[in-house]
């Protein structure tokens, strides 16, 4: 089943949150699931809104509890209402300097709480221009391949080129596509059989203008989107995009 992520980041949405949900809601879903991200004071709002949507937190802790000023448990999202977690930005890779180890540890407590994990991959311009954007991506699902998979129910990855995000670059679909299938073959090298298959959504700078080309090549399995999702009609006219294709 496709996804569609909505990740609002620390912004919301214009024109109001419940005419956002409202708006969202109202769309046929055919058989894509829809999931919205806001920041986490706004978890239990948007679960409130009874808008029919499933509702994720932007990231979590890789605790859960103690004396860590500022961060949030995976159980804490859970009895917020939050069934899905972003995890492995390319924001909390860049700007708050995550590293791979660090999001593993994350990711199996999202796995052991009950969340669905949306992990993020993806490499900057200059993996890119090295040629290395295989083995790079490898190495990151390698690091990933954590024993909590074992017994997780489901997790969903997120290719996210880093040089395609906010810079006026966009991938190809067909760059796209060609960069899925070398993600799949090391999720099928890396990890448990049972999420050899995971889904694999795009990230990289997602609108209305570019959605066809990226479904084109019929290998994504959804998007996640940033800036675009912040406006319902936008949002929904991806939806209808990954619909057609």
């Amino acid at each position: 089943m496709p996804y569609l992520i909505a990740n609002w980041k620390m912004n919301l949405p214009p024109e109001g949150i419940d005419a956002y949900m409202a708006t969202v809601g109202a769309a046929e879903p055919g058989d894509v699931t829809i999931v919205v991200c806001p920041p986490f004071p706004f978890l239990r709002t948007l679960g409130a809104c009874g808008a029919g949507v499933c509702v994720g937190a932007q990231n979590c802790s890789d605790q859960q509890s103690g004396a860590f000023t500022g961060e949030v448990a995976p159980s804490m999202l859970r009895r917020s209402g939050a069934d899905f977690v972003i995890l492995g930005h390319s924001e909390r890779r860049t700007l708050f300097h995550e590293n791979d180890a660090l999001i593993a540890r994350k990711l199996s407590l999202a796995l052991e709480t009950g969340l669905t994990p949306v992990l993020c991959i993806g490499e900057d311009l200059r993996v890119r221009d090295s040629g290395q954007v295989s083995r790079f991506l490898a190495d990151q699902i390698k690091v990933a391949a954590v024993d909590a998979l074992a017994s997780g129910e489901k997790v969903i990855l997120a290719y996210e080129p880093i040089w395609a995000i906010g810079t006026g670059r966009n991938a190809s679909g067909a760059m796209v596509a060609e960069t899925l299938v070398e993600i799949r073959a090391a999720l099928e090298r890396f990890w448990p059989a049972a999420h050899a298959r995971a889904p694999i959504l795009y990230g990289g700078s997602v609108t209305p203008d570019n959605v066809d080309d990226l479904v084109e090549h019929g290998t994504i399995d959804g998007f996640l989107v940033g800036g675009a999702s912040l406006d319902a009609r936008k949002f929904l006219a991806i939806h209808a995009g990954l619909r057609r294709g």
